[in-house]
């Protein structure tokens, strides 16, 4: 960010920084980030021009939030939170994203680094084959449309009763694995076609399947992280990232194209046309609600079916049963969603109209929403980093709750352009480099994977250590590569 924009923020300590409304004609309530001094300035200059613009929208309250990890998007920036009053406010796929509920999974094993790291050709060659990836992918479950109903509101539900996982999964998912509110009939032919076939399926871009370990001196916190089963020296994980395909994509195309009439319809001006919405407690406003709904459990049962799979390519590379590897959910979380919470406004619990978008809830201890087994706790949070940097589990906090309505960050966040990054290096030489360093990765393409290389991120470690600083989240564990599978 330039020094120009940087001087219309108002630093509040180490990491917080505040603009005003005074900086826009229109500001609603002021802008917040979060970033440490190398971070702000490494930030890109549209973020502050697009949550500015936030911050204008009907009903906002409190903040337009960014976490640290934020970068340009689509109307709101990626690492973008807004609450917005449920009768005054708004709903906007800007403001969601079109990956609807894009999210992260991550998986125990008993399994250690020096068991796997032998058969992790083997074990990342099967898992590419049994996990399509890449643009247009489609999956081995093949569904009639009275089926993808049942994956609209079933979610991960539905999954599990179809065979793929297990009963306990459930409790360790936002949601519980489905959202009650889908209707199927607000979701048009187009996307429904889309869809039919994308469950198990990967996807591209950022999508990513991740073979992963514990060093015992990156265990922070060994209560929570024994709570939470990553406890071990040495201990082997599986993390995924992935969504709801073209499948929420569509949706949200649909419906920035009915939010335009719509806008005229309700009188309402935004900034941005990236940030056409409708009003909350409209009929375009929950019809889209019940979409994206749709479009999340599409995207839960997607990640299910992906875990299954997992399961039963570690079965048959170890010759062991995926039960006798411990091979337990350890979370399952979104950040491409809008959802109805209880948070304290004006000094009183109201609800509001979540909008988080490239950002994670990460409520702490106590809150109904979270599972029984990690309520005494917190919420177990899964950040994803650059597939050569690592990753992290971290842990809610009731501060998150007071400060930014339970959310923080999603990832690292991209400082440069995946034009910018293919640019810079080939995705041939960057498979070769990786494997130097013990990291056995496969790609539906060399361009996708020069995409995504660690330098066009920001440092995850320091990402991380804003949001702990800001008191936001609590890192449990780092979780470092050894494989990986990209779109």
């Amino acid at each position: 960010m330039n020094k120009d924009l940087l001087s219309n923020l108002t630093k509040v300590d180490d990491v917080t920084w505040d603009l005003s409304k005074k900086f826009k004609s229109g500001m609603q309530v002021p802008a917040r980030l979060f970033g440490t001094d190398s971070i702000m300035q490494t930030m890109d200059d549209r973020v502050l021009e697009q949550l500015s613009n936030v911050a204008c929208l009907p009903g906002i309250v409190k903040y337009a939030f960014c976490m640290a990890d934020a970068h340009s998007g689509y109307g709101f920036p990626i690492g973008g939170v807004a609450a917005f009053d449920p009768e005054k406010g708004i709903i906007s796929p800007g403001g969601i994203g079109f990956d609807i509920n894009c999210g992260m999974r991550l998986i125990k094993t008993n399994l250690t680094v020096k068991e796997v790291q032998p058969k992790i050709k083997q074990l990342v060659d099967l898992l590419f084959k049994m996990v399509p990836t890449g643009v247009g992918a489609r999956g081995f479950v093949r569904l009639s449309n009275p089926q993808m109903n049942e994956v609209m509101t079933g979610g991960a539900r539905w999954a599990i009763e179809q065979g793929y996982g297990w009963k306990q999964d459930l409790e360790r998912m936002e949601e519980f694995g489905v959202i009650e509110n889908a209707d199927p009939k607000m979701v048009s032919q187009k996307a429904r076609g889309r869809g039919l076939n994308q469950v198990g399926t990967l996807g591209s871009g950022n999508h990513y399947l991740e073979i992963q370990h514990v060093n015992k001196n990156e265990i922070f916190d060994a209560k929570i992280g024994k709570l939470f089963g990553v406890d071990k020296d040495g201990q082997v994980m599986v993390m995924v990232h992935c969504g709801s395909r073209g499948f929420g994509h569509q949706i949200g195309t649909d419906y920035l194209n009915t939010f335009g009439p719509a806008m005229k319809k309700y009188k309402i001006n935004v900034k941005d046309p990236e940030l056409a919405c409708a009003p909350f407690n409209s009929k375009e406003g929950q019809n889209y609600y019940k979409a994206m709904a749709c479009a999340a459990n599409m995207a839960f049962a997607n990640r299910q079916v992906i875990m299954h799979q997992i399961r039963e390519a570690f079965k048959i590379v170890f010759k062991q049963s995926p039960e006798d590897m411990d091979m337990q959910l350890v979370y399952d979380v979104a950040h491409n969603i809008a959802k109805v919470e209880k948070h304290k406004v004006d000094g009183k619990m109201k609800e509001v109209v979540m909008h988080r978008k490239g950002a994670t809830r990460c409520f702490g201890p106590g809150r109904s929403e979270i599972a029984p087994i990690y309520r005494k706790v917190g919420q177990p949070v899964i950040v994803g980093g650059s597939m050569e940097t690592g990753s992290y589990l971290l842990v809610g906090t009731k501060k998150a709750e007071e400060e930014t309505f339970g959310s923080t960050m999603h990832g690292s966040g991209r400082t440069m352009s995946r034009t910018q990054a293919k640019q810079s290096i080939s995705g041939e030489q960057l498979q070769k480099d990786m494997q130097k360093r013990g990291i056995y990765v496969k790609s539906a393409s060399f361009s996708g994977l020069a995409e995504e290389a660690g330098f066009a991120y920001k440092d995850i470690n320091e990402v991380v250590k804003t949001m702990e600083k800001a008191g936001i989240s609590k890192p449990v564990a780092a979780l470092r590569p050894i494989g990986n599978i990209k779109g």
